[in-house]
């Protein structure tokens, strides 16, 4: 049980100290994703930055997730969900182009009017507070693929060992605290989960996040 966020992070520090992280960045996934990214950017004294998966809901049910899709449009479908919806190719890509566009709008939100950062070369740690079926965690990977990094971490508090299992391929190297096999959702592993604001991830994106366009200007960490 972690009793909070910030306490998830700083476990997932202390697994993840001692060693070097050429190029290093954490990647997390808003919102509480940051909160825990932050505590790890902090500890390791790396720069801190954001990628926003969406799932892509089906028509006229949206709650139904049939598929992810990421900022750079790098989108994965659940085939067997998808097939029984019968979307042509114009459908299939505006439920995509409708998704990006509502990322492209919390990115903005997040990080203003600073210029993407690059993930080419560089050791990239996602994380998230937690996960429970992965899809859009795969979506995010997908996309962080496509970028040509140096190495990919994933690192986690929780997740179940099935989904685990599925995401160990996508990674160069997988870091998940607890792998519980009564899994029902990520919130019932925190004493305190209340919901991260917007504002509480723009005030640690202005804190910890790159100054430049390739992320090599960070910006100063306490010691």
């Amino acid at each position: 049980m972690f009793a909070d966020r910030t306490d998830a992070g700083r476990q997932l520090a202390e697994s993840l100290a001692g060693r070097a992280y050429p190029g290093g960045l954490v990647l997390a996934i808003p919102r509480g994703g940051v909160v825990v990214g932050a505590e790890i950017a902090r500890a390791l004294q790396l720069p801190l930055d954001i990628i926003i998966p969406r799932k892509i809901g089906a028509p006229h049910n949206p709650e139904l997730a049939i598929g992810a899709v990421t900022q750079d449009g790098t989108a994965i479908f659940n085939e067997a969900l998808l097939a029984q919806f019968y979307l042509s190719p114009e459908e299939r890509e505006h439920l995509i182009s409708t998704a990006v566009a509502e990322i492209d709008r919390r990115m903005r939100l997040y990080r203003g009017d600073r210029p993407p950062v690059s993930w080419r070369d560089r050791t990239v740690i996602l994380t998230d507070d937690g996960i429970a079926t992965g899809f859009t965690v795969v979506a995010a990977l997908r996309s962080l693929q496509k970028a040509g990094p140096r190495k990919i971490i994933l690192a986690v508090p929780v997740a179940p060992p099935d989904t685990l299992e599925r995401l160990r391929s996508e990674v160069d190297e997988l870091v998940c605290l607890l792998a519980p096999e009564f899994f029902m959702a990520v919130g019932q592993f925190y004493r305190h989960f209340d919901q991260t604001t917007d504002a509480e991830v723009i005030a640690l994106l202005k804190e910890l996040g790159p100054d430049g366009a390739d992320g090599s200007a960070v910006t100063t960490f306490p010691a």
